[in-house]
């Protein structure tokens, strides 16, 4: 499940100090995607809004030598066929 960030929609106003830490700093939750966004702090019941931030995304690149070497194959479970002559195949790993 996502995990969504929430702050207070008019955090401080302006010296006025009717929201809680919780909401004026921002927090985060852990919502299902189908889940409506929340409205109201769960804390002080103050009007929040959702934030939008970047996800994360996995930058590693693994090549695909490392990726079909028979030694990976095998520690995943995978069976290696290397093709011998027409219709026949020989059993690596």
């Amino acid at each position: 499940m996502p995990t969504y960030q929430y702050q207070s929609v008019q955090p401080g106003r302006g010296g006025r100090k009717k929201n809680c830490d919780f909401c004026r700093t921002g927090f985060e939750i852990i919502q299902r995607m189908s889940d409506s966004p929340l409205q109201k702090c769960p804390e002080c019941g103050e009007a929040i809004t959702r934030i939008i931030s970047a996800c994360n995304v996995n930058t590693r690149i693994i090549s695909n030598k490392i990726l079909l070497s028979d030694n990976n194959l095998k520690k995943h479970g995978f069976t290696k066929l290397v093709k011998e002559s027409k219709g026949k195949y020989r059993k690596i790993i």
